[in-house]
């Protein structure tokens, strides 16, 4: 049985990571300061005896290494999501996406925890010139302050495991969905078709295409990779082998609600600064360890779509 540390354990991917590892049999410390993150989401988890919820902040340099004393694995996910405001409060992505993470690795330097998996995004490429893009492909331009602050996250990551003889794995995602989803498009999508079904703003000329991928076959992916790769640093590309732009999206949403309204562009290729145009990752790397996605984006997106149906609690908690 191994002790993992889950940072954002009340966020939608963590607190699904923390059931996961529950379900292993394993004890969890999970650390989140509930800023955005929701507690109802570890109601399970806080039935049982192997898992501890401490509200602490990853800024917080000695309430997280005293949260961490004791555990043997590092689950990094806390940060700020916020890609589209990011340039309304830019210190924002460096302290809570950066310098949260450099917090992180000094307790993990001060408690002897030597392993950590890191939430990275597919955001770090860029506009990317490679299409799929290849976690070995070249970095461009950042576009978003999040971004950039993950690429710092990143490379502090890579140095303390050369400096300090710590093992990462680094994952970067394209844009979960599912149960708990609590931010994005199918979030926004379906909270103003709720107030008004009749006629839907989009941001952007909806010709944006994105890639999106299930949380459990996230989680599927990082634990396999945990499980089977072991150099120093691993870096995983995590997404499906398709997309869908944003007008194709949007037509899944209707159908799933039975709408059909008005839409409004603002026009434009991006939604806002930093939205890039098209991501889609190339994941061979991941699947040449065995795994493979079993849960479509149009299946992931009617299934987040109904699970925020169910959960109408969720739209007030994010307002």
């Amino acid at each position: 049985m191994t002790c993992y540390f889950v940072t954002g354990a009340a966020g939608f991917i963590g607190s699904s990571l923390c059931d996961r590892l529950l379900e292993g049999g394993h004890r969890v410390v999970g650390y989140d300061n509930l800023s955005t993150g929701q507690e109802r989401f570890l109601a399970s988890a806080q039935r049982g005896a192997r898992f501890t919820l401490v509200r602490g902040d990853v800024l917080d340099a000695t309430a997280l290494a005293e949260a961490m004393r004791g555990s043997e694995f590092v689950f990094h996910l806390a940060a700020n999501a916020d890609v589209r405001f990011g340039t309304d409060h830019p210190s924002r992505d460096l302290e809570q996406n950066t310098i949260g993470t450099f917090r992180v690795l000094e307790a993990m330097r001060a408690t002897g925890v030597t392993q950590i998996a890191f939430s990275s995004t597919g955001s770090v490429y860029g506009e990317a010139t490679v299409i799929p893009t290849p976690e070995d492909a070249p970095f461009p331009v950042q576009t978003s302050l999040y971004a950039a602050a993950k690429v710092a996250g990143e490379a502090l990551i890579q140095a303390y495991c050369e400096g300090f003889g710590m093992r990462a794995w680094i994952f970067r995602f394209v844009s979960i969905l599912g149960e708990r989803y609590s931010h994005g498009h199918v979030f926004d999508f379906y909270k103003s078709l709720r107030a008004d079904p009749a006629r839907l703003r989009v941001l952007g000329n909806g010709k944006q295409r994105k890639s999106y991928l299930h949380v459990d076959d996230c989680l599927d992916a990082m634990q396999l990779a945990i499980a089977r790769a072991d150099a120093k640093i691993n870096i995983f590309n995590l997404g499906t082998d398709e997309y869908v732009d944003v007008d194709e999206s949007i037509g899944i949403i209707c159908a799933a609600l039975g709408v059909t309204p008005e839409r409004e562009y603002t026009g434009g290729t991006r939604g806002w600064i930093g939205d890039n145009p098209f991501i889609f990752l190339d994941c061979a790397r991941v699947r040449a360890l065995g795994w493979a996605p079993k849960i479509t984006i149009r299946q992931g997106i009617v299934r987040t779509l109904r699970y925020l149906q169910a959960n109408a609690w969720l739209l007030e908690a994010r307002r």
